[in-house]
């Protein structure tokens, strides 16, 4: 160990300034279920840890209290959503809340406790070393509970769809081998036939519709089976269960179709640019059945549709979860490491330990990987970068680097307000052509060489 004199012991000492009281006026809330652990600092009020319960007039006796304290900034942990009433009434208290990821808080080396948790938020927090988790305004906020309570019954309505295929299976009627779509018109016309009564395979086939693929001869040979009382019976509930969902979908439907027409409004009042996508008509089964497209480009003054993979309805899921401020980020990189899709950067000692992207629940990340995947036959630009990185890749890191590309064009559109133009498949062949010969003419050129084209007989351009 090497030796240090006084003066330079001195020194050493000196020059680390100790921590800055950013925030003295800051308060640390450790949130739960049923009780709040709130922390001043200790010479507001002693004792200056209290508990106060989860009901709303206990609630406004802890804001009360952050007022006497003379407490303007809390910092609360992410639990749950235990959060969200103390969130909204401190806010409309005129409280500056930080909303703060429980991942990057880290506690104290001793016991944990509410009481240590709230006091090192506290204490982080009046250093200035929390960052706020991102949250979006009201409005942005209604729509995304209205969004995210349509997904939800979605997903309960397939789970009945298992079901009602599980029943038939039973019965050994392959209804659901035959159509693409059990749900659909057909499937739906024979199976209200088989709960009303109907056993005959040749006259439930005949209800087929003229748009399945499959002939009235195979129908009615997968429609032949045994009728058990008790699997007719789960099929009848699945059936209506289904259905039910269907109905609350369509009232979801119509309250987002409402709260889009209240909401503010960021468009001129230009017209909608033309669809750049081949599929005209009425939306497709399970998107919101009203022009949602029209909404989205009153809302946010830009037509995001005209991105190659991204629907309405995909637009709207993103929307709801990021709104449409791009100022909330420093930069698209920062929007980009936001959603998780940005490479990571472990580095350690100056070496790369990984650049693996870190896996984080992001459902504007998942919407924008799905719309990925629809990419894979896409004769445009993105659609050719999906397959030359799953070709380079793998599938799972090529939809991450194409969201992370759909990502990019959604902050620099919604940004800078822009329309956008599709470039081609042929164009980023030709780009990406141009760069590998940029490339190894730089490479040539740094051994002494020089790159000359050749024509080749029987070259494909």
């Amino acid at each position: 160990m090497p030796r240090f004199t006084r003066r330079q012991r001195k020194v050493r000492r000196s020059s680390t300034p100790p921590l800055l009281n950013i925030h003295p006026n800051a308060a640390g809330i450790d949130v739960g279920s049923e009780m709040h652990m709130v922390a001043v600092p200790p010479e507001r009020a002693q004792p200056a840890v209290r508990s106060f319960s989860s009901f709303t007039e206990d609630l406004h006796r802890l804001a009360d209290w952050l007022t006497e304290c003379g407490v303007d900034t809390v910092a609360m942990e992410a639990t749950g959503v235990y959060w969200i009433p103390l969130y909204e009434l401190l806010e409309s208290r005129g409280f500056e809340v930080l909303l703060v990821n429980a991942r990057h808080v880290k506690n104290v080396a001793a016991r944990k406790t509410d009481v240590i948790d709230c006091q090192w938020l506290q204490q982080l927090h009046a250093h200035g070393l929390l960052t706020a988790s991102f949250r979006p305004p009201d409005q942005i906020v209604a729509l995304r509970a209205l969004v995210r309570q349509r997904k939800i019954l979605v997903e309960y309505a397939s789970s009945h769809i298992q079901h009602i295929q599980k029943a038939l299976t039973q019965m050994n009627l392959q209804l659901h081998n035959v159509i693409s779509d059990v749900t659909g018109t057909t499937g739906m016309q024979i199976l209200k036939a088989i709960l009303a009564g109907e056993r005959d395979p040749i006259k439930l086939a005949a209800m087929r519709d003229y748009s399945c693929h499959s002939d009235s001869d195979t129908i009615a040979k997968s429609l032949v089976g045994t009728w058990r009382k008790e699997h007719l019976f789960v099929l009848r509930q699945a059936v209506e269960m289904y259905e039910f969902y269907q109905s609350k979908i369509t009232e979801c439907d119509q309250e987002i179709e409402r709260y889009l027409g209240r909401i503010d409004k960021r468009g001129d009042g230009g017209e909608l640019p033309p669809s750049s996508k081949r599929k005209k008509g009425k939306p497709e089964r399970g998107q919101p059945q009203f022009d949602l497209r029209r909404r989205l480009f009153e809302m946010t003054g830009v037509d995001l549709t005209q991105i190659p993979g991204l629907e309405a309805y995909t637009v709207l899921q993103v929307i709801s979860e990021i709104g449409i401020n791009m100022g909330r980020w420093k930069s698209v990189k920062h929007f980009c490491s936001w959603l998780g899709l940005a490479p990571g950067s472990r580095i350690s000692g100056g070496k790369l330990l990984s650049s693996r992207t870190p896996q984080q629940a992001n459902r504007a990340a998942t919407a924008l990987r799905t719309a990925a995947a629809s990419l894979t036959k896409s004769k445009t630009a993105l659609g050719a970068f999906y397959r030359r990185k799953r070709a380079q890749l793998g599938p799972a890191k090529a939809l991450v680097a194409t969201a992370h590309k759909l990502a990019r064009l959604i902050y620099t559109i919604l940004r800078d307000r822009k329309h956008f133009s599709e470039p081609g498949e042929h164009w980023y062949e030709q780009h990406f052509r141009d760069r590998v010969l940029l490339n190894l003419r730089r490479r040539a050129a740094s051994l002494g060489f020089a790159l000359v084209q050749q024509p080749v007989e029987g070259a494909v351009s």
